[in-house]
């Protein structure tokens, strides 16, 4: 194991049921976790990324493959004698005892001394800034306020994993972006790595060191935000992280040709391909119908997002396309449903990507 993971996964299976009705909810997974990183494992429900958590907290075995943390094997190590903390969807506060006394609840069962219980208490109460509140009753407190004292007292052991799955689900948006922020800058004073369990892209991208997207009980691409926004490795990875449009083509010199008979620059392709090609809303400028090399298309709708527009666009052959356009800060953009206009794309901005 590389020295600088603080969490490796290596050829990870976990299997449910027998025979026939076997469902493997990991399909031989391999993943490093670097030390004091922000790793988030992104995916829609069912996708085995709770159950990868659980195989790291010792909630669960492997079927077959092996866990590290810190370099030890600990695949069959029971959860109390791994270095790690998790915090759940539901924060499992005790509402009998104040918020001080939730965040040295831990300390106190690992028979810390009283002294390094009170300080370090106290030290995680301004950690999350709840030092007013730590003689409340945590049933006193907003939903925001319970998930401090979750993360607080699960920090509280300086555990050398702390896991998180989907920890914001429960609060509303407002709150939820909030929360986000105030993660990051936990994760990055704390300098704990983080591994965090979300199907929400945009807490992904806003948060995350890396990220691994799954799908299938597979891992499909592992990297920055921008790697995988910019370059996804297929099409599932494409349409999950953020919006894409797909057009079918086929390649030669120069590019790829729909079927409308206009072609796109793709690079690095080979001619007499049939491939997918895919490019996002940003990416797409709309400009005069006619201009040269443009490819022809039609307004069918428009919908206002405050900030900006989507325009969505029949090309000749009816196919769809999404153009995101930032809205000016007075009057409109002059564009109306049945216009005829032309699109282009952004240099570089489409790519082939694998169904």
């Amino acid at each position: 194991m590389n020295a600088q993971n603080a969490v490796e996964a290596r050829n990870t299976v976990k299997a449910f049921g027998q025979g026939d009705a076997q469902v493997r909810a990991l399909n031989d997974v391999s993943v490093e976790i670097r030390k004091g990183e922000f790793f988030t494992l992104l995916g829609p429900s069912g996708c085995g990324k709770t159950t990868l958590l659980r195989l790291i907290a010792g909630f669960e075995m492997p079927t077959s493959g092996t866990i590290l943390l810190d370099g030890q094997d600990i695949t069959y190590l029971p959860p109390n004698k791994r270095p790690v903390n998790t915090v759940f969807q539901s924060y499992a506060l005790f509402p009998h005892l104040t918020v001080a006394q939730n965040i040295a609840f831990g300390l106190q069962m690992l028979d810390k001394p009283a002294a390094e219980v009170k300080s370090t208490t106290e030290k995680m109460l301004a950690l999350v800034k709840l030092e007013a509140m730590a003689g409340r009753k945590t049933s006193q407190l907003s939903g925001g306020q319970q998930q401090r004292v979750a993360l607080a007292r699960a920090l509280a052991p300086q555990p050398k994993v702390l896991l998180l799955d989907e920890p914001l689900s429960a609060l509303d948006l407002k709150l939820r972006k909030e929360m986000q922020i105030e993660l990051k800058r936990l994760q990055t004073e704390t300098g704990i790595t983080f591994v965090f369990v979300t199907h929400d892209q945009e807490e992904a991208l806003t948060m995350s060191d890396r990220i691994g997207v799954m799908s299938a009980g597979k891992l499909q691409q592992v990297g920055t935000a921008k790697d995988i926004y910019t370059r996804p490795v297929n099409r599932f990875v494409a349409s999950f992280i953020g919006e894409t449009n797909f057009l079918t083509a086929t390649t030669e010199a120069g590019g790829a040709r729909l079927a409308t008979g206009d072609l796109i620059e793709v690079a690095g392709t080979t001619p007499g391909q049939r491939v997918t090609v895919a490019f996002r809303p940003e990416q797409v400028r709309l400009v005069t119908a006619g201009e040269a090399g443009a490819i022809p298309a039609t307004i069918t709708n428009l919908v206002y997002f405050g900030t900006d527009t989507h325009c969505h666009v029949a090309l000749n052959d009816g196919t769809e396309v999404v153009a995101r356009l930032q809205n000016p800060s007075t009057g409109d953009a002059g564009l109306a449903i049945g216009q005829t206009l032309a699109l282009r794309f952004a240099p570089g901005a489409a790519q082939v990507v694998e169904d």
